[in-house]
C-alpha cells in the first residue's frame, strides 16, 4: 500500500524566482505566478499548508495585454460600505499609475480565499521597473 506524502511546514524549501514580466502576456504570467505561490509546481504539493516560493515581479509596466479592447473597458471597482462610495479605475489607468495593484488583485482572484491565501499573497513582490531590493535573496 502506498501513501501519499503530506508536508509540514518544517520541510518546505523555499525559493527566490525572479520574473522578468517585459513582453509577456499578462493573463498567462499570472497564472504561473500563482502557480508558483501556491507550490503546485512542488512534488511534494499539500493543498493545506503553503509550499509555495517568493515571487519577484519585475518590469510589471511593460506586460502585454491581449484580448479585444480589454484594456479601454475592464474596470476594477472597490467600495467603503457607504452609499454611493464605489469607485471605478480602468484598467489602463491602473496599469499607467499602479501596476504593481494591478498585478496584486490578478494573483489574489487566483488563490484561495482564506488566511492561507492571504499568506501566499504577501510572498509576490512587484515592482514597475528593473530595479529591486531583493538581489541578496536571489544569491542564494
Amino acid at each position: 500500500m502506498k501513501f501519499t506524502k503530506i508536508a509540514s511546514p518544517e520541510q518546505i524549501d523555499r525559493k527566490w524566482v525572479l520574473i522578468d514580466a517585459e513582453g509577456k502576456t499578462f493573463g498567462r504570467l499570472m497564472t504561473d505566478v500563482a502557480a508558483r505561490l501556491r507550490g503546485k509546481d512542488k512534488p511534494y504539493f499539500t493543498p493545506n499548508v503553503d509550499c509555495g516560493d517568493f515571487v519577484i515581479i519585475i518590469n510589471a509596466s511593460k506586460i502585454v495585454i491581449n484580448g479585444g479592447g480589454k484594456l479601454a473597458t475592464k474596470e476594477y471597482h472597490t467600495h467603503s460600505g457607504y452609499f454611493g462610495s464605489v469607485k471605478s479605475v480602468k484598467m489602463t489607468e491602473l496599469l499607467a499609475t499602479n501596476p504593481e495593484k494591478l498585478f496584486k488583485l490578478a494573483a489574489r482572484g487566483m488563490l484561495p480565499k482564506t488566511k492561507l491565501g492571504r499568506a501566499m499573497l504577501k510572498k509576490l513582490k512587484v515592482y514597475a521597473g528593473a530595479e529591486h531590493p531583493h538581489s541578496a535573496q536571489i544569491a542564494k
